[in-house]
């Protein structure tokens, strides 16, 4: 399923484009979306990182970064990170929206679907997890609408900004 209706507003993960760059740096350049994710995620998000991004999402097989389209317009991005090695049957969540698509609904459905991706692209994998931080309850609220459980909270392990943050260890396992 890559497309779903929410309250009328249709909701779609799909492959990113090269049209995409310019309103993917827009919605990316925002602090607020940089504030909760890791360090990786740079702020300012300039018209290379965009490129790279989309590069790198365009070259995997099966794709793992998807484009969320609110009304067949660039919203946000959701991705799933197959792990390795001891972990290999787990795949992390990581997503952001920008912040006119923000308190409808939008990430719950895109996250279900990302899910669904996830176990029907992934045979191997039996888990899929995401970490908020334990300040962001808006991603928390998802993950549980979405129908993951929350599985620990390790204190004080983030450090983001100069702050010390909790992490929050959300799953869902494959049923």
């Amino acid at each position: 399923m890559n497309t779903t209706e929410n309250n009328g507003v249709k909701i779609e993960l799909r492959s990113w484009r090269p049209e995409d760059l310019a309103v993917l740096v827009k919605l990316a350049n925002d602090e607020s979306i940089a504030a909760n994710l890791t360090n990786s995620f740079p702020h300012p998000y300039t018209e290379a990182h965009g490129e790279q991004f989309i590069h790198r999402a365009a070259s995997e097989s099966p794709t793992r970064l998807f484009c969320i389209t609110v009304n067949d317009e660039v919203a946000g991005a959701i991705g799933l990170h197959p792990q390795s090695d001891i972990f290999l049957e787990n795949a992390e969540l990581g997503y952001w929206l920008g912040k006119n698509f923000r308190g409808k609904g939008v990430m719950t459905e895109s996250v279900k679907m990302a899910v669904k991706k996830g176990f029907s692209h992934f045979p191997h994998i039996k888990r899929i997890f995401a970490r908020p931080f334990g300040s962001n309850m808006g991603s928390r609220r998802v993950l549980e609408k979405a129908g993951f459980k929350m599985e620990a909270v390790l204190k004080g392990t983030i450090l983001k900004n100069g702050k010390t943050e909790d992490e929050y260890i959300f799953g869902i396992r494959r049923s």
